[in-house]
């Protein structure tokens, strides 16, 4: 099974810049979005062979997910029991062996004005996917707004107390895993340096100054079915690369 997850920073835009493109010749099983800033009707999502979900957020421009999956879910559920559907930021498809969730994890704003509100949906999405796995293993995939160890950043030194590279998020990055998940592509390459986003100011991208921040996390109990875990950090249209996901489940 092939997954692809991309936060494509509007969906839109990312459609006149190669995405359907991209979609085509990755013919991934599910393909996982984040950041799509659109409600329903704003634009025709329709990909041939493939079942649509979406979780728009209530603010018209901002957040949302979005899963394209070939094989019909058992199940769908959006949001974390519920809670988290105005700003369109999870979806969870399960199938006979496994959940999938896709998430866009809030991001902690300038001066860490909104740590709060992110640790707490941290601690709900650790809990979610813990009792997830008490049934059946979970991939968890998405835009995770972290950069979990200084390899994983350009500059760590001077990023310690910018969102996304605080103590607090990191922490809470680490009790997820300590909890029974694991990081596939730090599992795979423990001394790859890759980044999946950069900023579109000082041609950080052209730079390669960039911060890891987007993960396919799996259950422990599956990692052994993980072949691989990649970044197509040459594929733009986006501030993020796309990341891929090769399982056997």
């Amino acid at each position: 099974m092939k997954i692809v997850s991309w936060n494509v920073n509007g969906i839109r835009a990312c459609m006149q810049k190669g995405f359907c493109h991209f979609f085509d010749y990755m013919n991934a099983d599910i393909f996982a979005l984040q950041e799509t800033k659109m409600q329903p009707g704003q634009a025709d999502l329709n990909q041939a062979g493939y079942y649509c979900f979406m979780n728009s957020a209530d603010r018209k421009g901002y957040s949302g997910t979005l899963i394209y999956a070939k094989d019909r879910p058992l199940d769908v559920a959006y949001g974390i029991h519920g809670e988290y559907n105005d700003e369109g930021r999870v979806i969870t498809l399960e199938y006979e062996n496994f959940y999938f969730v896709n998430a866009y994890v809030p991001n902690s704003q300038e001066f860490l004005k909104r740590l709060p509100y992110r640790l707490e949906f941290e601690e709900k999405m650790a809990s979610y996917l813990k009792e997830l796995d008490a049934k059946k293993p979970v991939i968890y995939a998405g835009d995770l707004n972290v950069a979990h160890e200084p390899i994983d950043i350009k500059n760590p030194e001077s990023n310690t107390k910018n969102p996304g590279y605080s103590v607090e998020e990191r922490n809470a990055f680490t009790r997820l895993l300590d909890n029974g998940f694991v990081d596939t592509f730090r599992y795979l390459y423990p001394e790859r340096v890759l980044y999946s986003w950069w900023s579109y100011r000082f041609q950080a991208r052209e730079r390669n100054a960039g911060w890891r921040i987007d993960y396919f996390v799996v259950s422990k109990s599956i990692i052994d079915k993980v072949s691989d875990s990649s970044i197509a950090t040459e594929v733009e249209g986006s501030d993020h690369a796309p990341i891929i996901l090769d399982i056997d489940i």
